[in-house]
Formats: structure tokens, sequence, C-alpha cells
């Protein structure tokens, strides 16, 4: 996830799969066994609010294959092969607006702005209430990462924010196929 990593060893396609602190990251193994079915290798990296709050990284790891990242890898360590494409899923308001802004100041966000500035494919698919999606600084910086060519699935027919405290219902329908399709297309 590092620029200038090595590829992937086989032919399979790689997905880096960066998740969020927020409740539909409970249910990840959703999105990795899908990708899994398409034939993507899967590695994964969390923010520290994902790992506190909602992952069971241990067993993200397990159904991956892979340890899933927090920090940087130190002198000696693997590196990660290079993403095919890159999935934020689910995506956070503080994340987006951070990424937007050009603050790098966790691992996540620095791969994020990297891998952005190397052009590759990345699909965010964002968690949000719809107080929250309709703050003008979330607005502007959906539009900021769309501009960067991010592809942020957001709005009719994409991810749809839910009204205030009703996460926990709009996490059995968070739209996890749409992401994989977009970022293999």
């Amino acid at each position: 996830m590092e620029d200038g990593e090595a590829g992937s060893v086989n032919s399979q396609r790689v997905l880096h799969l960066f998740i969020c602190g927020a409740g539909p990251a409970r249910r990840i193994h959703e999105l990795i066994d899908l990708a899994h079915d398409e034939g993507w290798d899967v590695y994964c990296a969390a923010t520290e609010s994902a790992v506190q709050h909602f992952l069971d990284t241990d067993a993200v790891a397990e159904r991956c294959g892979h340890p899933v990242r927090t920090t940087y890898r130190r002198p000696g360590e693997t590196p990660t092969p290079s993403a095919d494409a890159v999935i934020v899923a689910p995506a956070t308001y503080n994340t987006i607006n951070k990424w937007a802004a050009g603050v790098a100041d966790t691992y996540v966000l620095t791969q994020l702005a990297e891998l952005t500035g190397l052009g590759v494919r990345i699909v965010v698919l964002p968690f949000v209430n719809q107080s929250l999606a309709a703050n003008r600084i979330f607005l502007r910086s959906v539009e900021e990462l769309r501009s960067d060519g991010v592809r942020v699935l957001f709005g009719p027919g994409e991810f749809e924010p839910h009204p205030p405290r009703t996460g926990d219902d709009a996490m059995t329908s968070f739209p996890w196929k749409l992401a994989l399709r977009a970022a293999r297309d």
C-alpha cells in the first residue's frame, strides 16, 4: 500500500480495502467474501476508530489471509502488493473531509493521499447520516475527491444517507456490491 511497492506475485487482482470506524465495519466480511468470489486478493487497512470500536482484526486477517495494516511497515517487512483498485468503506464523515483537505495525519489518510496521486482506481462508499451529509463542508469534500478522479458513491442510486440515529437499520442494506462493481468497472 506504499508508493513503489512490488506488484502481486500471482495473477489475482489486488484490492486494497480501507476500513473506517462506522457501523458497517462490523460486517466487512460481506465485502471481503464478495471480492474473493470475484477473484480479488484483499488487503485491509483500518483506521484507529475502526480497530477500537468495530473490527476483530484477527478475524479479518484470517478471512483475507493477510494482516490488517494500521501503521506503516517497518524496514524489512514484506511490502503490500500494489493495488489494482481501492475501496474505502465504510467511509466516515471525518475521513472524507480530512482526505479531501489534504490532511495525512494517519496511516490510512497518508496511503489514500498517495494512491490518489498515483491515479489508482479508488471507490468510496460513505456511511453518513442525512444531517452530516447536508453539511456544506462534506458536500465540498465529496466534490473535491471526485475532481481528483475518486469515485464517490454518494447520491441517488448510490449511497443515500439515512436519518440520524437510524444507522443500525441502515447497515442491513449497505450497498457493498455497488462498491465492488465500481472497483472492477
